[in-house]
């Protein structure tokens, strides 16, 4: 089952349990809401009489208020200096759809903490020399002098940083 409904003019297609980002919507996260109705599709008929749409009923609820990524608007015209670069952030709520003309949206799972991807362990018993610091990044270089308090120099190109960290290894 999926119904069209419009709110901010415009349109989107919804079915229980879809989350979508709308223009701003008056209302507090958790908030229900009604939205417009403007087509139906039960699986088995669809229904675009008016007055039987004005009975079903869309229910919403809000997950939050936020704003829209960045958009750059940018005018200019062409041989004449003219150059004028502004941004706009719009205003959105994004909602729940929590019931589509009586069919109720499944409880959704909780939301867990994304899991941390840990790192293996590494023994400290490990030598300098096992390791090839050739094939290793900048960064991993700088994060294994961090893990043993090795001074570099600052703005310290690979071939320096991998000659400090010989030096004081051995």
């Amino acid at each position: 089952m999926y119904a069209i409904v419009k709110t901010g003019g415009k349109q989107y297609t919804v079915k229980p349990g879809d989350v979508l980002d709308v223009e701003k919507l008056e209302g507090e996260a958790g908030d229900k809401l009604s939205l417009e109705v403007l087509f139906l599709n039960d699986g088995t008929s669809i229904v675009t009489d008016a007055d039987k749409l004005a009975q079903t009923n869309v229910t919403a609820q809000i997950v939050d208020q936020h704003k829209g990524d960045k958009q750059i608007i940018f005018k200019f015209k062409k041989r004449k200096g003219y150059k004028r670069t502004r941004g706009h952030r719009q205003q959105l709520t994004r909602i729940a759809i929590v019931d589509v003309a009586g069919q109720k949206a499944e409880a959704p799972a909780p939301k867990a903490a994304p899991a941390k991807i840990e790192e293996p362990v590494k023994e400290e018993a490990v030598a300098a020399e096992s390791l090839d610091f050739s094939k290793m990044t900048v960064a991993q270089l700088k994060d294994y002098a961090k893990e043993h308090d090795i001074k570099l120099p600052s703005g310290a190109r690979k071939a320096e940083i991998i000659e400090t960290i010989t030096d004081v290894e051995k």
